[in-house]
């Protein structure tokens, strides 16, 4: 059946005035056609719509509502927009002409097709304008509307497939791999190496000053602020780690647990304070601590990860930009490859020049919460144990005294215990027995007082313990050898090395394991002056607290520190009680262990756990008042 308008169309050619009218007509009927067209489309693209929003949505009620706001987002909008746009293109077709209203139909199609279909359509409104305005006179009024509208929703896919684009790019490059270190080695290659090689050399023509640098001033503003924000929300993440940390070593200990054998009074109303704070207030902030504050910091740093990403790739498609303009410059023309990472480039840097401030914003915005949320945690924490100890203050001693009178208390008391203390320490050190005096070495008499007839005895040291020389110039010593000092240092100036005389050898040796040596009389002194002709000299060391590898029999000494017997050979001790030495070794000849009598009984301790008495004075002090 012939639509009316191409009867009119026959008949107007039929007649001899009407062939000039052959082509207006022509454009007018097509006009007409495109302009149905577009209203028969537009009336199924909206059927589609409520179809989605009422149908299909009702549907998908059992899905969680995150995922359905997603799937259908602001289908209603949209919907509200298009009616209104459908009524407006029907009003505009129904002038002068009688319409007959279509059923759109909805074939078979996916869930998929009709949710993209929104976007669809907006690509398909400037082909269908170009449709019409192609058979629109351009004397024609309607002819300049019709090409404002057709160059904005031109604009407007420009916009939609700009927008697409970067997204790709940006899905692309914000996936942050975790590669092992064989993983990163497979991924190289040839391709790989020339891309790199090639952004290192345009990086160094840049820092010698052979090509220009490209200067994007908005973008690096943006990014110093991004870099700002990153670094409050790590310097913030690792702060509350350590608290974290520092409240799960807190509720570890448990004082309210131990048992001081006080009853009642001031200690055990610090125990129920105690258990309280331990079983509910800091167990209850360090869960409130971790959902409202270390859960949102770790999103807000794993959200930090994909522009931080992207911003390194920007600064590498950056060199390949500048590479290409170079090559552009001076030939003319780029690889499609090279093309390609232009377009890259700026598909990345208009991607962060647009999102990255929102970001930026929303980050200072997350972080900025997350402060005030740590701060209220802790008011509330604060205010809970100070109401939970108001009444127990107030049974407690000195609750009466104000804040100033209690601090001078405070200190007071502190400056009584020093004291107590400082003259528990002089008491203490009156008391203290010497050390026993390091033996010398079996038949080492006459070289020390060859060096002491040498060298004086202020320039006498003994070696505390064996020195193993490593180098040319060193010594080797064994412990308990006496040297002369020669010079304080070597001769590199070096104070911890120290060339010393052992009466047959010179060398260096370390000053930290040389102990000045005094001159004092011995026993055979003594009985030397009964006797002249019999005259010998043993020399002791300066005083220190060695331990005594040699005593001789039923010498008497004192325990300077506890031993506790671990087998029946051994015997207990305790500090500063009196001890005598029976053997100055054990049975296999080991100075480090010694035989003596405690109490009655016999066993074995450590000689550096004894000390030689000053006089049969007996031991003992007594503590300050």
């Amino acid at each position: 059946m012939a639509e009316p308008a191409d009867d009119e169309l026959s008949s107007r050619t039929g007649s001899p005035d009407g062939e000039g009218l052959v082509s207006e007509d022509r454009s007018l009927l097509h006009q007409r056609l495109a302009v149905r067209e577009l209203v028969d489309t537009e009336a199924s693209y909206l059927h589609v719509l409520q179809l989605c929003a009422s149908d299909i949505r009702g549907r998908l009620q059992q899905l969680p509502q995150e995922d359905l706001d997603v799937l259908f987002s602001n289908i209603d909008d949209v919907i509200k927009v298009n009616s209104r746009l459908l009524r407006d293109l029907q009003d505009a077709a129904s002038r002068g002409e009688e319409q007959v209203r279509l059923v759109p139909q909805a074939g078979p199609s996916g869930l998929s097709f009709l949710l993209v279909n929104p976007l669809q359509r907006v690509t398909k409104y400037p082909l269908l304008l170009q449709k019409i305005l192609e058979n629109t006179l351009p004397d024609a009024s309607a002819y300049p509307v019709l090409q404002r509208a057709a160059s904005a929703l031109q604009d407007v896919v420009t916009h939609i497939n700009e927008y697409k684009r970067r997204k790709e790019v940006a899905s692309r490059y914000t996936k942050v791999e975790q590669l092992s270190l064989r993983e990163r080695l497979a991924r190289i290659n040839t391709h790989t190496l020339s891309k790199k090689t090639t952004r290192l050399s345009q990086l160094l023509k840049q820092e010698a000053g052979l090509v220009p640098k490209l200067e994007d001033k908005e973008f690096d503003d943006l990014e110093e602020k991004f870099h700002c924000v990153s670094l409050c929300v790590t310097e913030l993440k690792s702060n509350v780690a350590a608290h974290l940390d520092a409240l799960e070593v807190l509720l570890r200990f448990r004082p309210h647990e131990s048992h001081l054998d006080i009853p009642g009074g001031p200690v055990a109303q610090y125990g129920d304070l105690a258990r309280d704070l331990q079983l509910q207030a800091f167990p209850q902030f360090k869960q409130r601590l971790e959902g409202l504050v270390w859960q949102p910091l770790c999103s807000l740093a794993k959200a930090l990860a994909g522009p931080q990403n992207l911003i390194r790739k920007r600064l590498d498609k950056l060199l390949d930009f500048e590479r290409a303009e170079e090559k552009l410059s001076e030939v003319g023309s780029v690889t499609y490859e090279e093309e390609a990472a232009r377009h890259t480039y700026q598909a990345l840097n208009s991607l962060l020049v647009a999102e990255l401030p929102q970001f930026n914003q929303l980050a200072v915005q997350w972080l900025r919460q997350i402060l005030c949320t740590l701060v209220t945690l802790q008011g509330d924490l604060a205010k809970h144990v100070l109401q939970r100890a108001e009444s127990s203050l107030a049974q407690l001693p000195h609750h009466h005294l104000s804040e100033p009178a209690f601090r001078d208390l405070v200190a007071d008391t502190l400056d009584q215990a020093g004291h107590q203390l400082r003259s528990f320490q002089e008491n203490f050190e009156k008391v203290l027995p010497p050390p026993t005096t390091r033996p010398l070495l079996p038949g080492a008499e006459r070289q020390v007082q060859a060096l002491l007839s040498r060298y004086g005895s202020g320039k006498l040291y003994q070696v505390t313990s064996n020195i193993s020389g490593s180098g040319t110039l060193d010594l080797t010593l064994p412990r308990g050898h006496v040297v002369a000092l020669l010079q304080n240092k070597d001769t590199k100036g070096n104070s911890s090395r120290w060339l010393v005389d052992t009466g047959g050898h010179r060398g260096y040796v370390p000053a930290g394991k040389l102990e000045l040596y005094r001159v004092a009389p011995s026993e055979e002194d003594l009985r030397g002056q009964a006797k002249p002709h019999e005259n010998s000299r043993q020399l002791t060391p300066e005083p220190t607290l060695a331990p005594v590898p040699s005593v001789p029999a039923v010498t008497q000494v004192v325990a300077v520190c506890p031993f506790a017997a671990r087998s029946s050979h051994e015997v207990s001790l305790q500090a500063g009680q009196q001890v005598t030495v029976l053997e100055a070794q054990d049975k296999k000849g080991n100075p480090e262990w010694s035989l003596v009598e405690v109490n009655g009984q016999r066993g074995y301790v450590p000689s550096s756990f004894l000390a030689r008495v000053p006089g049969p004075a007996p031991w003992g002090w007594s503590l300050p008042s």
